[in-house]
């Protein structure tokens, strides 16, 4: 699973929130604000996903979810994880958080041996708790390097306009301005971490006083809602999930 989250929200004090895996969200985000099509984009995200899997089975790796605490050393762990594993003789170790999800909450990707390495000595950087997710890569780090220029040739053939509303980009948080700058950050996104806790404090932020918009996550589960009461509590209070609705239940 390389999972990845977008946001889309409006400028009339209403926040929708959606959650998905990697560049197919991307482009159903992009085509509910209306800058590009679904069924083109689709094309994409085959070339992607076919490029990446190719990256991955280059390379031994994976991804570990991290609980840790305000005193938790991500960094410091990292490096020490990559030294480790030039002492089993494996040169260019990765070893980097690649998602951002809460406070002291990460995802760390790299080889599997540096993964393997910080769930042994998880105590020692003050990690609550650690969990290897089972996907089959180390996805948005350098390990995916090999599938940009496959997805950056792809992009440049697709009609990308600016978006009507708003959409962030989980590379940096902020929004997208312009159709180049969606195809740079889209390629970018493969080998850069996931910024969803700097995408809530991009969109929440505001004056001492402003009004929060009213937030609506869409679909199943109520992930998002967890996440943005640890980022933004105040946020968090205009905050409702919408229900999802079976194809043969009854509205009634």
């Amino acid at each position: 699973m390389d999972t990845n989250i977008n946001v889309s929200s409006t400028q009339c004090g209403i926040c929708a929130l959606f959650f998905g895996s990697g560049l197919l969200f991307s482009i159903t985000c992009l085509d509910f604000s209306k800058c590009t099509s679904l069924w083109v984009g689709l094309y994409a995200v085959k070339i992607r996903a076919e490029a990446m899997q190719e990256a991955s089975e280059a390379v031994p790796s994976g991804m570990l979810s991290v609980l840790g605490q305000p005193q938790s050393k991500f960094t410091f762990a990292c490096l020490e994880a990559q030294e480790h594993c030039k002492t089993l003789g494996i040169e260019n170790p990765v070893c980097e958080v690649s998602s951002y999800l809460f406070p002291d909450c990460r995802v760390i990707s790299g080889h599997l041996e540096a993964l393997q390495f910080l769930q042994k000595n998880s105590s020692k950087y003050h990690f609550r708790r650690t969990k290897m997710l089972p996907v089959s890569g180390g996805f948005h780090t350098s390990l995916m390097e090999p599938a940009l220029e496959p997805l950056a040739q792809v992009l440049k053939a697709i009609d990308v306009k600016k978006p009507l509303v708003s959409v962030h980009s989980n590379v940096n948080g902020n929004r997208y301005m312009h159709p180049k700058h969606i195809q740079k950050l889209l390629v970018q996104q493969v080998v850069s971490p996931v910024k969803w806790e700097q995408t809530m404090h991009a969109i929440y932020e505001r004056k001492k006083g402003t009004e929060f918009p009213k937030t609506f996550e869409v679909g199943p589960g109520k992930q998002l809602g967890t996440i943005l009461k640890s980022c933004n509590l105040q946020a968090w209070r205009s905050y409702s999930h919408v229900e999802v609705q079976e194809a043969d239940e009854d509205p009634d």
